[in-house]
């Protein structure tokens, strides 16, 4: 197969010498840079990129005023962001998310470390691009046969149960697809709503502040002793895994430092194990866009317990990762786009209660 066509802009000369010398080392990039969004530009029809890396914060035009423009020229290019990790690079990558950013990755702490750097961008940035990028043609071929799709979606045995807690995982595509999903939810949902979105620190803080001016029902950053209640949706903290704990008739959250599961803390494994020990059945497990199969484990012990299990449907994800790992392996009930998906949980959530709830989410 041809090279990926990389486009790199960043204004700093040591962050483009480490991205161009990293990525190209692999066979299967072809490596071009910018030493700003302008330039960026002006280089889209000479290069004819196939993803591009774009800094947020550089001189002329900033990363989000060149997103903007990029993606009224190309508006289905790929585009990773990579930002530092500081409130103001996390509030500004979140922009970028709603701007049309398709995922990020923050800078290396120290790019003085060639070594460091150089083996941050090969373990997480060069996934980033190859998954992105083949995921289109992907996502084209599994369009062509519906029929595949279908065949691995399990039905509920017997009649499904009531919920009483709502647990979501969710990775690349996540800002946007819980923007679209939460604020859609009533202020009196009967059930809480717990949620890993792979990120870390800082950003998660941001991300539940701007969800919550967004949404009826209350959204917070996971804390230690946090107590679940309905119509409060709880956003585990980056870089530590999120669990929940039943004493009586209480349900609260843990935080803790055990090891990455699937390299990820948190990871959404540890938070469907445990939602599952505290709920039991009464438990709907939901995987959204993402890469990798985080959420794949867990959700083989929501459905051991007489859980339930919908997923983000290919066609509406930007990486059909989680959520395909998932359905492929027979656990997802239904495979939904994700503008359904509200609609969903809330009709899910109204088994056995009232349904005025539902009857506003239509």
């Amino acid at each position: 197969m041809p090279k990926l066509r990389v486009l790199i802009v960043d204004d700093a000369v040591v962050v483009r010498r480490i991205l161009s010398e990293t990525l190209t080392a692999d066979p299967d990039l072809e490596v071009f840079s910018a030493a700003n969004g302008r330039i960026a530009l002006q280089k889209l029809d000479q290069v004819s990129p196939d993803i591009v890396t774009l800094d947020v914060e550089m001189p002329e035009l900033d990363g989000i005023e060149t997103l903007k423009e990029l993606r009224k020229a190309r508006p289905l290019l790929p585009v990773i962001m990579f930002s530092t990790l500081t409130e103001r690079g996390a509030a500004a990558t979140l922009d970028a998310l709603a701007a049309g950013a398709n995922d990020y990755l923050t800078k290396p702490a120290n790019v003085g470390s060639v070594a460091l750097a150089s083996a941050r961008i090969k373990e997480e940035l060069i996934p980033r691009i190859k998954v992105l990028c083949r995921f289109r043609q992907l996502s084209q071929q599994a369009a062509q046969s519906p029929a595949a799709v279908a065949s691995v979606i399990r039905p509920a045995s017997g009649v499904r149960g009531p919920v009483d807690v709502v647990a979501i995982g969710v990775s690349t595509g996540g800002p946007n697809a819980l923007s679209a999903i939460l604020p859609a939810l009533p202020g009196d949902l009967p059930v809480p709503v717990v949620i890993v979105q792979h990120m870390p620190p800082i950003f998660t803080r941001l991300l539940a502040e701007r969800l919550a001016a967004q949404c009826s029902v209350g959204v917070e950053e996971a804390s230690p002793g946090m107590i679940l209640s309905p119509g409060k949706v709880i956003i585990a903290r980056g870089g530590v895994h999120m669990a929940l704990r039943r004493v009586g008739g209480r349900v609260s959250v843990e935080l803790n430092n055990d090891p990455p599961e699937n390299s990820c803390r948190p990871a959404v494994d540890a938070l469907f194990r445990s939602a599952s020990a505290a709920y039991g059945a009464r438990m709907l497990g939901v995987v959204l866009t993402g890469m990798g199969s985080d959420g794949l484990r867990g959700c083989e012990i929501i459905r051991e317990a007489g859980g339930q299990v919908i997923v983000q449907d290919e066609a509406t994800s930007v990486v059909w990762g989680m959520p395909g790992f998932v359905a492929r392996a027979g656990l997802a009930e239904s495979q939904l786009p994700l503008q359904q998906i509200a609609f969903e949980i809330v009709s899910r959530t109204a088994t056995g209660r009232t349904l005025k709830a539902c009857a506003r989410a239509s």
